[in-house]
């Protein structure tokens, strides 16, 4: 029986990592400065590690003036993503089923809440768990298991979708179930702690999640 499904939020439910890493590499080709697309993929998903994207224009750059040009650059292109296959439906038969939802993401509040209210959704979830809400980031599992202890679910019940490998990592060490759906910056990732991958969530149904578990 399913009693939980947690979501990843970032790349899962609409696809913020692609524009972010187009929007760095539009920077960089505006000024003819060369920019290596696989080096700021590799760290999709992660939190707590060290990352300077303007590292190529060297010490003298005006960071601020790149950070404004990149949000301006970002804004555009998040707003204009869609909440991704099968995430409503989910959601909805969820709903229907009396299944608790919950958000487990290594991003802060700030930027959940934010895009959540933004695409409508969120009240959908019972309970929100972000990075700033634990004190370890994925892939540790503490954001996943704060996430079941606030739904009241065990993890052997509990069923995690992801994207990246950082946040599928977390929620195997926390127990449940991971479903996997790489978006285009991680779909060239490897996933050993997948339990199911999947191009879409689209693929996917509460029954047939329920005959796994």
């Amino acid at each position: 029986m399913i009693r939980a499904l947690v979501f990843d939020f970032d790349g899962l439910i609409i696809d913020t990592e692609t524009p972010i890493v187009d929007a760095w590499v539009e920077v960089h080709e505006r000024a003819g400065v060369a920019y290596s697309r696989a080096h700021a993929l590799s760290v999709v998903g992660h939190a707590d590690i060290a990352f300077d994207p303007w590292i190529a224009f060297g010490p003298a750059a005006d960071r601020a003036a790149l950070e404004k040009q990149h949000r301006d650059l970002r804004r555009e292109r998040l707003h204009a993503q869609p909440i991704l296959p099968g995430v409503l439906d989910l959601i909805a038969t969820a709903r229907a089923h009396n299944v608790r939802l919950g958000i487990a993401s290594n991003s802060p509040h700030s930027w959940v809440d934010s895009h959540l209210q933004r695409i409508g959704l969120f009240d959908s979830f019972d309970i929100i768990r972000c990075r700033d809400d634990v004190s370890r980031g994925k892939p540790e599992p503490e954001v996943y298991l704060s996430a079941l202890a606030a739904l009241g679910a065990a993890p052997h019940e509990s069923v995690a979708f992801e994207d990246s490998p950082p946040g599928s990592e977390a929620a195997k060490r926390a127990g449940l179930f991971v479903v996997v759906a790489p978006n285009p910056s991680t779909h060239h990732h490897v996933f050993p702690h997948a339990s199911l991958r999947v191009t879409s969530l689209a693929e996917i149904t509460l029954d047939s999640l329920a005959k796994h578990l």
